[in-house]
This record gives structure tokens, C-alpha cells and sequence, in this order.
């Protein structure tokens, strides 16, 4: 079967939670599962970690674990109804003080702050845009509105405000709540919904580094890009992570639709020029939902992002509560196998008038470099810390690379990266002992035969994190 290098993100929902579905979907190609906190208890999460793993160790491969924070809940309230319909021209009251369900008149507000954040002529957009009212004016706790775009709303349904600017924390109490809860079950990423700056990004590493310290761990902090406000200060938040989420679908509502195309692609280029992975997410394969197979367009944008160069592509609701979780996994590795057979190769150009002021970097791309023009079976990165391999991964090339790890942790966080297949063995002995045996491991997992040639890198003294000093070229013998 051919090697994929793009990663695959799937939602674990009611629809993917019966665990040799689970199993079968980490076998059709799933690298990373997420578990969205915007939904269920604690102890639903804890258990749904623990089928993850139990699934994972059955099928023989090692998954992520990305518990997906809620954030703040920029909502509407409940109707005594479940919903109502809003009719153009109407006038509708948002009400932060409202008590009471809401009716075809006025809502209450989860998100108590608002009237203090909006005024006259801005326009707010409901239930993802699908809804457009503009206010008229704001008294005490009470935004007046009148509907331009109407439609069906419901229960909860989100707001936003056209260009941003509404203010709610990034991390709320039930995400530090939550945060405590992924570390307990020591997820491998935490992604960060709604950041606004560095800032935001910098006070969850710290309360999930707290929450994991007792259990040795520290997870990969991922920050999803659903505001305007992030736009602009896209490099700060990049810094201060490890990874961002393409998170088109809040970011359409709130800078466009238009806009996103252009900003995912910059997005992309920019990560990965900051060596930080990223995924692209929302909508991708929505149509599968409800259809055996996905419309062609939706190939087209999943293919789009892989040609892009986005380490994962993710599914949500496709896999949550989906009718077709398996066949969506199935075809989005095909689409993406495809798609990277178009990748145009650049290892020369990526290296023209670069410097490397790190020796354990200039290693990583002397192995790119010169298993590319030796045409190599596979590059070999021995690593403790997964830097030479997050490295390697930032630069497009048809030589699958494999990083030897000792940790499990490691190997689970390297699931993310383009074109990087983890895989675990004890690299303590003595270097020649190391290669030695990593050579017999590659053999027996069928990676490399007799007359191949491979690139490995490794550091010197072994097992020291961020160590890397040596690069070999060896022929199978």
C-alpha cells in the first residue's frame, strides 16, 4: 500500500464511538483523534480516551489524542419553543438580563458581556452566518436589532460580530476545568479555541503544564484561528504554540467567506515556515454526513490543502455523526495520497541563501538534501525530543522519513507531521550498537532490503535531547 504523507484528524463522536469501527478507521488511515469538549462530561472524555488507546494498540498503530477546547460561549439562549423563525425586516432583542426562554421577540444571552460590546450599526451574524441582524441601538442589557437575513434559530446557536472585536476570554473556567481533565489521560495536543494574541496561548501552556507536571507530561498546544483579531497578530500567536487549526468555519463568519482561501494558504506557508505544524479543518468532507461519497469539490479542497502543504487534513461532524465515518476516513487518504503525487519537489531552492546556526538543524537538512539527490529509500532521524524529524518535516520531498523514538510521548506527538512515521525503539546503547539494530528494525518492518540507501541522524553522545550531530549514509547490506 502506498505511504500517505499528509495526517488525518478525525472527531470521535456518537457515530465513530463502537470500538471496532474505531479500530477500522485507525487502520483506513486515521493518525490523530480528536475529542471535542464543546460536548459531554469528564468521565465521557476519560472513557473515550481510554477506546482510543484500546483501538489504537489493536490495530497496531500509535494515534494522537487532541482534546479541542470549548472556549468562550458567545451564544444565544434557549427558546421555549427549541427555536424560532425570523422573518427580514423583523425587530429581535437580544436581552443579557432575559430570565425567561426566548420567543419570536427577544433571546436571553449565554454571553453576558454583549451589550457592552456592540452599538448601533454593527452587524451580528447568527448561527454562522446564516442569520444577519444589525443593531439599532443598546439599552442597559438589551441589544435591539432588526433582522436582515433571516431564518431558523435555535437553542444556543453561536454570534458573531462582522470584523470581530468581541472580547470574551480565550480560556474559560470550564476550560481549565477540561484542561485538567485532558492531562489526566495525558492527551498528546490541547487545541486553544478562539486566541487572540500570544498571550491567550501562553497562559494555557502554563495551566496545562501545571495540570500535567504530575504525570511527567507535556502536550503539544495547538491554536485554532477563528477570529479576526488573530489575523493580524498570526506570527505572535505561531511563536507562542506548537501548531495551528485552520478553523475556517468561524473565521468565514467573521472575516468572509471570501477571505479564507487566501489566509488558509498563507496560514500554511507561514507555519511551516515557523516549523510549526498545522492543520486544516471545517467542512471538508461535509457532504459525506449524509452521502456515500464526497462531491467533487470538496476533493478539490482537501486536495487543495495538501498541495498547500498542510501537515493534516481534519473531519468533524463527518466522523462525529456521520452516517459513512469509515468511508469518509477511507476516501480522504485517497484524495490526499493523490494529491501529494503532484507535490513539486524544491529542496534545492528551500536551501539557497540559508543559514543554520543550530548543528542538530544543519544535520536535519543535510539528510533532506542528500537523500533527495541519492534518491533514498528513507530517511532515519533517531531522535528523543522529535525536533529533527518536526524539521525535516517542513520541506516537501517523495523520501519518507521515519523517526526512531524511545518515548512513547514522542512518538504520539509525531503522529502530526507530514510525512513522518513514528515508530518506537530504545536508542540508549552505544551509536554503532544503535545503528546496528536500527538497520535490523527497518529490515524487519520491511522499510529497507538488501541494496537500498538510506540517510540516518542521529547525536552523540545517544539519548540526549537535542543532540543530533551526526548524519550516515548507509547501503543495506
Amino acid at each position: 500500500m502506498p505511504r500517505r504523507a499528509t495526517k488525518i484528524v478525525a472527531t470521535l463522536g456518537p457515530a465513530s464511538s463502537d470500538p471496532a469501527l474505531l479500530e477500522q478507521m485507525i487502520r483506513a488511515g486515521v493518525n490523530v483523534v480528536r475529542l471535542n469538549f464543546s460536548h459531554g462530561r469528564a468521565q465521557d472524555h476519560i472513557d473515550r480516551a481510554a477506546l482510543v488507546r484500546q483501538a489504537a494498540q489493536r490495530a497496531g498503530r500509535e494515534v494522537a489524542i487532541m482534546a479541542d477546547l470549548q472556549g468562550p460561549k458567545i451564544r444565544v439562549g434557549k427558546f421555549a419553543e427549541g427555536k424560532v423563525f425570523l422573518e427580514p425586516g423583523q425587530k429581535f432583542v437580544l436581552d443579557a438580563a432575559r430570565q425567561e426562554l426566548g420567543d419570536i421577540h427577544a433571546v436571553g444571552l449565554d454571553y453576558k458581556a454583549l451589550p457592552r460590546e456592540v452599538k448601533a450599526g454593527d452587524v451580528l451574524l447568527l448561527n454562522d452566518g446564516l442569520i444577519v441582524i444589525t443593531v439599532d441601538h443598546v439599552k442597559g442589557e438589551a441589544v435591539y436589532t432588526t433582522v436582515k437575513l433571516g431564518g431558523e434559530l435555535s437553542n444556543n446557536k453561536g454570534i458573531n460580530r462582522q470584523g470581530g472585536g468581541l472580547t470574551a476570554p480565550a480560556l474559560t473556567g470550564k476550560d481549565m476545568e477540561d484542561i485538567r481533565t485532558a492531562m489526566s489521560f495525558q492527551a498528546d495536543y490541547v487545541a486553544v479555541s478562539f486566541p487572540k494574541n500570544a498571550t491567550d496561548m501562553e497562559m494555557a501552556r502554563q495551566l496545562c503544564n501545571v495540570a500535567a507536571a504530575e504525570f511527567g507530561h507535556s502536550p503539544g498546544l495547538i491554536a485554532k484561528i477563528e477570529r479576526a483579531e488573530a489575523i493580524p497578530r498570526l506570527e505572535e500567536i505561531l511563536l507562542a504554540s506548537d501548531g495551528i487549526m485552520v478553523a475556517r468555519g468561524d473565521l468565514a463568519v467573521e472575516v468572509g467567506n471570501a477571505a479564507v482561501p487566501a489566509l488558509q494558504k498563507r496560514m500554511i506557508k507561514m507555519a511551516r515556515e515557523h516549523d510549526k505544524v498545522v492543520i486544516t479543518a471545517t467542512q471538508m468532507m461535509e457532504s459525506m454526513i449524509t452521502n456515500p461519497v464526497p462531491t467533487r469539490a470538496e476533493v478539490s479542497d482537501v486536495a487543495n490543502a495538501v498541495l498547500d502543504g498542510t501537515d493534516a487534513v481534519m473531519l468533524s461532524a463527518e466522523t462525529a455523526a456521520g452516517k459513512y465515518p469509515l468511508e469518509t476516513v477511507i476516501e480522504m487518504a485517497k484524495i490526499c495520497l493523490a494529491a501529494e503525487g503532484g507535490d513539486p519537489i524544491k529542496i534545492d531552492a528551500d536551501f539557497t541563501g540559508k543559514t543554520f546556526l543550530r548543528i542538530d538543524h544543519a544535520i536535519a537538512m543535510g539528510a533532506l538534501f542528500t537523500a533527495h539527490h541519492l534518491d533514498a529509500k528513507a530517511i532515519v532521524a533517531m531522535t528523543d525530543s522529535g525536533s529533527t524529524p518536526l524539521w525535516m518535516s517542513r520541506h516537501l520531498i517523495q523520501v519518507p522519513i521515519y523517526a526512531l523514538t524511545p518515548k512513547v510521548a514522542t512518538q504520539r506527538r509525531m503522529t502530526l507531521y507530514r510525512n513522518v512515521r513514528p515508530l518506537l525503539m530504545d536508542t540508549s546503547a552505544d551509536r554503532d550498537t544503535a545503528l546496528a539494530d536500527a538497520e535490523d528494525y527497518l529490515k524487519s518492518k520491511g522499510i529497507v532490503q538488501v541494496g537500498d540507501v538510506y540517510a540516518i541522524t542521529c547525536g552523540e553522545p545517544m539519548g540526549e535531547p537535542g543532540g543530533t550531530n551526526m548524519l550516515k549514509i548507509c547501503r543495506v547490506s
